[in-house]
């Protein structure tokens, strides 16, 4: 009797004993699992401190409908229809149906023309022609805008009239709620083809690198729009390289492809710098940009995607 008694005593013990040590195997493995959990997933948001960005670039031949020699009304809404498929639009030559646009684009109020209210306008005389449109989310980015007047223009009653124009450069911060820092300029040079065009345009880059270099030293940097240099023509293009290298830009896209029969004179340029890091993933022509098979301008459209970190 007793010996049954202290069998059933040791059976009991061994039991207890074997239930906590397989609880506190649980216990152990679960707690092990949910911290390993928990910490393989802090350091994949932590890796994947990254943001996309796609722009397009387009010279939107603007002009009054007596001088563009087409059909600016048709065009203009099948243009703001189209800029809803890029995170920023940045235009040219947006002059005479910038109201037009506004009632196409994704969001009105975050659209900015880059005019200087100082100068006084004049009824034969135009803006800028330069338009930032965003369609970024406001809590995750911020963007800060100015815009600089050239302070040399060539052909008022010869070349290309340029100085009809208030032409210059927008200077844009585009700030991301990750940290990420990235100067933008959206400009369009003097257009002529003259020696004195040419020499306005080595002014107007002097000036736009000069401020870069003021402004954004060692930041990441975006410079697109019409340059109105030639790349075949070697003049523009020395002047062209010689501003790239001075700044340390790289071509994410120069012209439009190469099967349509476009000058190239548009281009986008881009850097790295110490607030971000700019990786080209894809670049070319958008031929979207077209109504009934006909270019919706006398320019291609641009687009670029970049990852950012």
């Amino acid at each position: 009797m007793m010996k049954t008694i202290k069998g059933l005593l040791l059976l009991l013990v061994s039991t207890i004993c074997l239930s906590s040590t397989e609880a506190g195997t649980k216990a152990g493995t679960d707690a092990g699992t949910k911290a390993g959990t928990d910490a393989g997933t802090g350091a994949e948001a932590g890796s994947a401190n990254f943001a996309e960005l796609s722009l397009v670039v387009y010279n939107t031949h603007g002009l009054p409908e007596l001088i563009a020699g087409d059909d600016p009304i048709e065009r203009f809404p099948r243009i703001g229809e189209l800029t809803k498929g890029y995170d920023i639009s940045l235009l040219q030559e947006d002059f005479a149906h910038h109201d037009l646009l506004l009632q196409y684009v994704q969001n009105p109020t975050d659209v900015v023309r880059g005019n200087d209210v100082r100068v006084p306008e004049c009824w034969v005389c135009s803006g800028s022609g330069l338009t930032l449109i965003s369609n970024l989310s406001k809590p995750d980015w911020r963007i800060r805008t100015a815009f600089k007047p050239f302070i040399t223009c060539a052909g008022w009653l010869s070349g290309l009239n340029d100085c009809f124009a208030q032409k210059g450069f927008q200077l844009m911060t585009l700030e991301s709620s990750g940290g990420q820092r990235i100067f933008m300029v959206n400009t369009h040079l003097d257009a002529g083809r003259s020696e004195l065009d040419r020499e306005a345009r080595a002014s107007q880059l002097e000036q736009i690198a000069l401020t870069l270099e003021a402004q954004a030293s060692g930041e990441a940097i975006l410079v697109v729009g019409d340059l109105n240099l030639d790349w075949e023509i070697q003049a523009d293009n020395e002047l062209l390289q010689k501003f790239v290298q001075r700044l340390n830009l790289i071509a994410a896209q120069k012209g439009g492809d190469a099967a349509n029969s476009w000058k190239t004179l548009d281009y986008i340029y881009y850097r790295s710098g110490k607030q971000a890091s700019l990786s080209l993933m894809s670049a070319g022509e958008d031929a979207g940009f077209t109504n009934e098979g006909k270019p919706l301008s006398d320019h291609p459209a641009l687009f670029a995607n970049f990852k950012i970190q």
